[in-house]
């Protein structure tokens, strides 16, 4: 399946994710900061990276969102934003920064959400850039 990274710093979300997705058979590799997270997508090349928005340290998940598409390695590879953030305009903003998709916490329909990560991992980001908006995982 895909190898996942996880970009969160809250333990229980992040328990969560990785258990789901572990049970589908994906690889989950973590981080806790933005700064842990695009060193971490550097050095594993992940086939979808999952992004808190809400992170500790010097930036948050918008801005390492920024900073990892501004790489040209990370062009074809999805970055979602998994985030409690869902006021009028969080999910423009994340889509701004360069997120594929704003999916919402709690993640309600575990299946479903971990289908939606091995989908969009599979497809990449090239091929579905006409329909920024993917399945939802909830």
């Amino acid at each position: 399946m895909a190898k996942v990274l996880l970009i969160e710093d809250d333990p229980d979300n992040r328990d969560l994710v990785r258990i789901t997705l572990q049970i589908n058979g994906h690889e989950v590799h973590e981080a806790t900061t933005a700064e842990e997270g695009i060193k971490r997508a550097r050095q594993l090349m992940p086939d979808i990276i999952i992004m808190d928005l809400s992170l500790p340290g010097k930036f948050d998940g918008l801005q390492a969102t920024r900073q990892l598409r501004a790489d040209p390695q990370f062009d074809c590879t999805p970055i979602v934003a998994l985030t409690a953030h869902v006021m009028r305009g969080d999910r423009e903003r994340a889509l701004e920064a360069g997120c594929d998709d704003h999916w919402m916490k709690p993640i309600v329909d575990l299946k479903g959400f971990a289908a939606a990560v091995a989908e969009l991992a599979a497809r990449g980001r090239r091929s579905q850039s006409a329909d920024r908006s993917t399945t939802e995982p909830n």
